[in-house]
């Protein structure tokens, strides 16, 4: 199951995201956690002090190795200097799975200890003072998407991915890559406009949506919230000792997390099990072609100098019976 955490910056995502993580590993659930936002928390909301934290791999850094694993025998990709970050799977892609060993894990994955158990945590990398002039933000995600649309997941298994803050996430079609996508809201007329925008875009795409209340007081917060959101608010989440005590890295074991707090992650966790109900692989792969063409027309054949619709399989959908070349 692949899940986004996205709201305003300030929003508490990357600490919900991170809380979602823990719920998970809690369970003996196979995790990748993924740190896709411009300011990069997550490891450290996963108990990474600062210098592990800034020693995680950037994956924007290793994308030669990710296209070249990725690309495999596909017969309509003759380079990995061809792909972008939307190039689509075909007849002899290599594809991932959650719950393997391979290069690209090898290479951008570190594990992350939590508690008696292990998640694998990858992250973009940050946005650095190189970049400014010369490069956005969403060039950096590509890596991630790339990996997305190459990713064959099953019920049991999770990609937990803190996105970037705000609308950015619809900069590129990775915002439909996603069986769930927890948009996380504080009680305010900011908290609800990112909500406005995602609805828009996510009924569009027939993106699921669930709203995620978080600092939220009482009920005049909780009052507002309904009134803004509707039916797409989930559940909410008030203040938690544990997370502060997390945040001064001084956290707890996760059992001792506030019984609330663990019943809003279940909610989460019940949530995203059952859209694993609603998947659709063909229409998941039909978009994937979709923002592939567009991204080819707008800017890709410029930079490659190829025609990148010749890399569309069109008897290809991917699923999660679908077979991956091994690496020789």
């Amino acid at each position: 199951m692949k899940i986004a955490f996205v709201g305003k910056g300030g929003s508490g995502k990357t600490t919900l995201s991170s809380l979602f993580i823990r719920h998970l590993a809690a369970a003996r659930i196979p995790v990748i956690a993924v740190d896709a936002d411009i300011n990069q928390h997550l490891g450290a909301a996963l108990g990474l002090d600062e210098t592990e934290a800034a020693a995680l791999p950037a994956m924007g850094a290793h994308l030669p190795l990710i296209k070249d694993y990725l690309r495999g025998s596909n017969p309509r990709i003759p380079s990995s200097g061809s792909m972008i970050k939307t190039t689509p799977p075909g007849e002899g892609s290599r594809l991932l799975r959650v719950d393997q060993d391979n290069p690209v894990y090898d290479a951008c994955a570190r594990t992350v200890e939590l508690d008696d158990t292990t998640v694998r945590l990858m992250a973009t990398g940050p946005f650095t003072e190189s970049d400014l002039g010369v490069a956005c933000y969403h060039s950096k995600v590509g890596a991630v998407e790339l990996c997305l649309n190459h990713l064959v997941d099953g019920r049991e298994e999770y990609v937990v991915v803190d996105m970037t803050a705000g609308s950015d996430s619809f900069a590129s079609g990775m915002f439909t890559r996603f069986d769930m996508t927890f948009l996380v809201a504080e009680p305010t007329r900011k908290g609800v406009a990112v909500y406005r925008q995602y609805s828009e875009y996510a009924r569009d795409f027939g993106v699921p949506l669930k709203v995620v209340g978080n600092k939220v007081q009482g009920p005049e917060d909780l009052a507002f919230l309904r009134d803004e959101v509707g039916d797409d608010l989930l559940v909410t989440v008030g203040h938690s000792d544990w997370v502060r005590a997390m945040e001064k890295g001084r956290p707890a074991r996760f059992a001792r997390l506030e019984e609330a707090n663990r019943i809003a992650l279940r909610t989460l966790h019940d949530t995203a099990d059952a859209a694993y109900g609603h998947r659709d692989w063909e229409r998941y792969t039909r978009q994937m072609v979709h923002f592939h063409l567009k991204n080819a027309e707008s800017w890709g054949n410029a930079k490659t100098g190829v025609d990148l619709a010749a890399q569309v399989d069109p008897s290809f959908v991917l699923f999660e019976g679908t077979a991956t070349p091994q690496p020789a």
